[in-house]
């Protein structure tokens, strides 16, 4: 009973320290899942770069279809489109609004198929013996594909993978710092009544197990409110990111690790946070309260 005012004291602080708690393993999340599904992001950027077959103008359509097949049959292309010749000129229009067959009188652009190489081979060296491996079919009068675009994309991705495992890294270190911090200044606001807690007879592990009881269950709720917040976004996200033709962006597998490592860490840190905090305000004397 004598600890009941004590612990409704100590609720006052409860909900500023989950709140903050559950910002910092929310972003904490959000940095998991981009790392994690980084590689996904990144390999369905690259294979948005296409090449284009040119075929012959007098190329059969059974010959086209064939054609395809055989393509969609390599182990390096992920999908193909064949573009008809009226298909291309509608493009076009669609890009100039100009309607340049009005002015020739005929259509000059000829069929082609755009060839969607997988990721692993959408660099310098594999695009060479690719390019000679489509213009060696005789319906290919032309390969065409923007290899300084696509060189440029896969150092930017390098670039940006650096950055992303550094920011990683820096940021859990900033998120220990801050969820450790939150919970000494919750500590610190309640030092005097640790104090005379202390001065009334109460054993250390009196005083403890409240202050410890309502650091886990305020860790557990903050990675409960911030494995919420994570669910939403990767809803929002997925909605917005269909255009890039993802399969499967999420991983059940990956995002059950990641909640769980919410949890232990909303759990672990505030716990031992806690407890640390809490020995050193019970180790300190009472005319040092005023200056700690």
């Amino acid at each position: 009973m004598a600890a009941k005012p004590f612990v409704n004291r100590l609720r006052s602080a409860s909900l500023t320290t989950i709140v903050s708690i559950s910002l910092v393993l929310f972003i904490l999340g959000i940095m998991s899942l981009l790392i994690l599904d980084w590689r996904k992001i990144s390999s369905a950027v690259k294979e948005r770069a296409n090449v284009q077959l040119f075929l012959n103008n007098n190329t059969k359509e059974a010959d086209i279809a064939k054609l395809q097949n055989a393509l969609n049959l390599c182990p390096y292309v992920k999908s193909t489109a064949f573009i008809s010749k009226d298909s291309a000129a509608s493009i076009l229009r669609g890009t100039n609004k100009e309607d340049f067959q009005g002015l020739l009188s005929y259509n000059p652009l000829p069929p082609s198929i755009n060839v969607h190489l997988k990721a692993g081979y959408l660099n310098s060296d594999s695009l060479k013996w690719i390019e000679k491996k489509f213009s060696a079919y005789p319906e290919v009068k032309e390969v065409i594909y923007q290899n300084s675009l696509i060189e440029s994309m896969a150092r930017n991705i390098k670039k940006l993978t650096l950055v992303m495992g550094g920011f990683g890294l820096l940021l859990l270190l900033v998120a220990l710092a801050l969820i450790n911090n939150t919970i000494r200044l919750t500590i610190y606001s309640k030092r005097f009544i640790i104090k005379t807690m202390q001065l009334v007879g109460a054993t250390q592990s009196f005083i403890r197990r409240p202050f410890l009881w309502i650091g886990v269950r305020n860790g557990m709720y903050s990675a409960l409110i911030a494995i919420g917040m994570l669910l939403a976004t990767i809803r929002g996200a997925e909605s917005e990111m269909q255009d890039l033709d993802l399969d499967k962006l999420h991983d059940l597998r990956a995002y059950l690790i990641i909640a769980a490592l919410i949890l232990f860490m909303g759990v672990f840190i505030s716990a031992i946070s806690t407890f640390f905090a809490l020995r050193r305000y019970l180790r300190l004397k009472t005319d040092d309260l005023y200056y700690h």
